[in-house]
């Protein structure tokens, strides 16, 4: 169901299906293409197995009508502080006292931004930039691993390829000092999220959504993702 966040962001809640009380929330930061109906299926999926509130803001509010071409000409002109104000507002949306997040690609990058925000008990990235691109940077944008490596900042969990270029193997590895970063030999970008993306890998998909949820539903303490 589509509602809008009290920062005037579109977004889509789940709740699970049936009279079934929700254990914990969950906010979802979907990848450069923005809330669509694949995020609304991942969405109810995550919400009807494991019980959760899932809320996942608009990435472009006002601006859903940008070409791919476009949204990364433009990702320096996106606000650090008004990604974060949406995903507070949307774990307020859950009603859960405890909420985790969850992102893809630009999504994953935001949501280890949040992890520094004391709301969140658990962060997942999937295949989010460590440090900005040199084509994103801006006053108002700062990089990702700042927020990991803050005093408080929750436990993080990033599920990358090898074989990315939006991934530095040296950030990877600057990464895997402070968060549980799993790596899948060659795979690329965006291999979890869109079944029918060029680069999506069926197997390591599966195993990186279940390493997610597991991460999650222990809030950062389960050892067994490490793997």
């Amino acid at each position: 169901m589509r509602i809008t966040l009290p920062t005037g962001t579109p977004a889509e809640i789940a709740r699970p299906d049936g009279d079934v009380t929700p254990t914990r929330g969950l906010v979802m930061m979907s990848d450069i293409h923005g809330l669509r109906p694949l995020f609304d299926e991942h969405a109810q999926r995550v919400a009807d197995a494991e019980g959760w509130v899932v809320v996942v803001p608009e990435m472009w509010p006002g601006r859903e009508q940008l070409n791919v071409t476009k949204r990364l000409a433009s990702v320096n002109e996106l606000r650090d502080d008004d990604k974060l104000a949406d995903l507070l507002a949307a774990a307020a949306a859950t009603d859960c006292e405890t909420v985790g997040v969850m992102g893809f690609c630009m999504g994953g990058m935001y949501a280890m931004k949040a992890s520094s925000s004391g709301r969140f008990d658990a962060a997942v990235s999937f295949y989010g930039m460590i440090r900005m691109p040199r084509a994103w940077r801006a006053p108002h944008q700062a990089d990702a691993i700042d927020s990991v490596t803050a005093p408080g900042a929750c436990p993080v969990l990033a599920l990358c390829g090898t074989n990315d270029k939006w991934l530095p193997h040296a950030e990877l590895d600057e990464l895997a000092e402070v968060a549980c970063v799993v790596r899948y030999p060659g795979a690329d970008h965006a291999f979890a999220q869109d079944p029918d993306g060029a680069h999506y890998r069926a197997e390591d998909a599966a195993d990186a959504w279940a390493r997610a949820l597991t991460f999650l539903r222990s809030r950062g303490k389960s050892t067994e993702v490490i793997a």
